[in-house]
């Protein structure tokens, strides 16, 4: 999330296991967790492929997940 003060993150690691257990490709925003102390490691441990930007979460995905509205 771009928001100032805004640590939360729209899915976990857990999560992302979930998803990739029943067939999803699942990308991540690199440090989207780290507000909420998850690092990058443990979302690609997960099975999830961190992308450089949004910009290219959001040319990637069918489908985003977030805490607020964009």
């Amino acid at each position: 999330e771009v928001k100032n003060n805004e640590f939360r993150v729209a899915i976990t690691p857990a999560g992302v296991h979930e998803l990739v257990r029943h067939g999803h490709q699942v990308v991540i925003e690199k440090d989207a967790g780290v507000g909420s102390s998850i690092p990058d490691q443990e979302y690609v441990a997960a099975g999830a492929q961190i992308l450089e930007t949004a910009d290219e979460v959001w040319a990637t995905a069918d489908l985003l997940l977030k805490v607020k509205e964009p």
